[in-house]
């Protein structure tokens, strides 16, 4: 598998050798280190209204750790993630690059593209400032090659006066009372759910939820493995939920042609009623001009079989060490730094996020985010989202299916055929 996986990512160098982040990495890398004091480089896709606190948490790393200098580098969301295989292709990465925990980094592990950080858990201690969990979603392959910055938690964020306009008490906890709510919301002229799949991903939710709420984790964790088909009768149903809501004119029109920025602001001003989507909406609070538990709450998916037991779905965003990074051992002791309390708070406050260190305190967290916290302390699993779950090369079939399947509702059936073809190839192919 390891060597089909160097194919990929040696295809992609190929096609993509004038992609211009590339060039302007390795510009940014040649730079020289002046007056003893060590330089780091750090890529990451923390940007725009993803930007959260990273300026925060790198200049508290700076002036903490004055022999070095991490430089860090925004790059656009989705340009990251072609530039970045490119970059590693080309055995020109930064020293540190941000990452998605999961399938994505077990993809490139498995390409042998990433350097093993154990010691930094284990000597300095790292391993202690994480829950069990946290410590799992590091762990690849026997060994640790990830450390995490962020964990971010997907809900419906609703707008409460437009629920209370609609006559909703409370939130709804079934899939029947989610109907219900739909329906009033419709009653007053607002489109219930607003949804921005403009770049794909945040589609990626409605399959999610829907098949985890009626198949379980168990199915869908063989589903994220090729283990089973895109064809069966779970991932049908799923689907079918799906469609449901689009045939009752649940959805704002044309999602995919806004993003989830654009969704999220519709809520905020009240032309929709909700969105299904991660806690860092929450960095759009000034945009939108609302406050957290004032203006907007959270609800969990709604149970739609009983008899499944509840999962939570979120990503986890974290660091890497390139296995051909320039300076290794001071990307180790950059990550034992941000591992810490005051740099977890500082990139955290404000981003929507949990912060992984158990020792950041409660005070940095707004009042949905302490509803978050307390909500997934106590849910029996997690799921990493689907373009998390499963390898890129397979969710880059997914997440073409998903945004067909929005256009052309009435062809499910025809697009999970070609989408099962597709992961078929893929998972050939590594």
């Amino acid at each position: 598998m390891k060597r089909n996986v160097q194919k990929i990512l040696i295809m992609l160098a190929v096609m993509l050798l004038a992609f211009p982040m590339v060039a302007s990495a390795k510009g940014s890398q040649d730079k020289d280190t002046v007056e003893g004091v060590e330089k780091v480089t750090f890529f990451h896709y923390f940007s725009g209204t993803l930007s959260g606190g990273m300026d925060d948490l790198v200049s508290t790393f700076n002036k903490e750790n004055p022999q070095y200098n991490l430089s860090h580098t925004p790059v656009d969301h989705e340009a990251f993630k072609t530039s970045i295989m490119v970059m590693l292709s080309g055995g020109n990465p930064p020293d540190l690059f941000s990452y998605w925990a999961g399938a994505r980094v077990q993809f490139i592990v498995d390409a042998d593209r990433l350097a093993p950080i154990d010691d930094v858990y284990e000597e300095y201690g790292v391993s202690k400032l994480f829950s069990e969990a946290v410590n799992s979603a590091a762990t690849y392959n026997g060994h640790k090659y990830f450390l995490p910055l962020t964990q971010h938690y997907v809900a419906f964020f609703y707008n409460k006066d437009v629920f209370t306009k609609a006559g909703i008490d409370a939130p709804p906890k079934t899939w029947e009372e989610f109907q219900v709510a739909c329906e009033k919301i419709k009653a007053i002229g607002v489109a219930p759910i607003a949804l921005g799949s403009k770049n794909r991903w945040p589609a990626q939710f409605w399959l999610d939820y829907p098949l985890l709420r009626t198949a379980g984790p168990e199915y869908r964790a063989k589903l994220m493995a090729g283990d089973v088909s895109y064809t069966d009768p779970e991932v049908v149903k799923a689907f079918e939920l799906w469609k449901e809501c689009i045939d009752k004119d649940y959805f704002y029109p044309n999602a995919n042609a806004y993003d989830y920025a654009e969704a999220s602001v519709l809520v905020g001003t009240g032309e929709a009623g909700m969105t299904l989507m991660g806690s860092w909406i929450m960095q759009l609070d000034d945009q939108i001009g609302w406050a957290p538990g004032e203006d907007y709450d959270f609800f969990p998916f709604p149970v739609v079989d009983s008899s499944i037991p509840d999962t939570a779905v979120g990503p986890f965003d974290g660091v890497v060490i390139a296995k051909d990074a320039r300076n290794p051992e001071a990307a180790k002791k950059a990550l034992v730094a941000m591992a810490q309390k005051g740099p977890m708070t500082a990139f955290n406050t404000g981003t929507g996020a949990l912060a992984p260190n158990v020792n950041v305190p409660e005070s940095m967290y707004n009042v949905l985010q302490l509803k978050i916290k307390e909500y997934c302390s106590v849910v029996p699993n997690w799921a990493f989202n689907y373009d998390l779950a499963t390898p890129p090369p397979v969710a880059d079939v997914g997440l073409n299916a998903f945004a067909e399947f929005i256009d052309n509702p009435d062809g499910y059936m025809q697009i999970l055929k070609k989408t099962e073809e597709g992961a078929k190839a893929a998972w050939g192919n590594m």
